[in-house]
């Protein structure tokens, strides 16, 4: 291995992320999501014809919301199963590891990706709620989520605890 290569590789010593570090990566990724979520669109929107949406602004396509999740948790799995980071933790030198410091495996980043995504469920409320109401309590589920961070002392989310990962800094 050559000396960059070591100075890069997350190691079982590495020290673990901070929290304020994976946010600021989580919102470079966001940018990553929307421009997903656009693409999947414009997919959605060339299959059928231009027909996502019936006359009272309601989803004609019901595979659609299928296809999305999958489009952008793919992006996830894909990035941490191929190296560890995602477009927007490579800036921050932050990887996502297994417990060893390897790379996580497929069914470690599905667990992961699955978790983190638990709370969209919350959006089924939305008609009894609002969206104002919805959203907020998403953001404070989404919140504490990331809270467990805080105390663990590895720093690990709750995504990451039922995964088996961590997030270390690099080099």
């Amino acid at each position: 291995m050559s000396i960059h290569a070591q100075a890069t590789e997350p190691t079982p010593s590495a020290p673990a992320c901070p929290l304020w570090r994976r946010l600021c990566a989580l919102v470079y990724d966001l940018l990553i999501v929307v421009a997903i979520m656009l693409a999947s669109v414009m997919v959605g929107l060339l299959v059928t014809g231009g027909h996502l949406l019936d006359e009272h602004q309601h989803l004609r396509a019901y595979w659609f919301p299928f296809f999305e999740a999958a489009c952008v948790g793919g992006y996830f799995v894909a990035s941490w199963r191929r190296g560890g980071q995602t477009v927007g933790m490579r800036p921050w030198r932050i990887r996502l590891t297994r417990d060893d410091g390897g790379t996580p495996t497929l069914q470690q980043a599905l667990i992961r990706v699955l978790v983190a995504a638990a709370p969209l469920i919350l959006l089924l409320l939305e008609p009894m709620f609002g969206l104002r109401a919805t959203l907020w309590t998403l953001l404070a589920v989404w919140a504490g989520w990331f809270t467990v961070a805080v105390f663990d002392p590895r720093r690990r989310a709750l995504h990451d605890i039922a995964a088996g990962t961590e997030m270390r800094r690099l080099g």
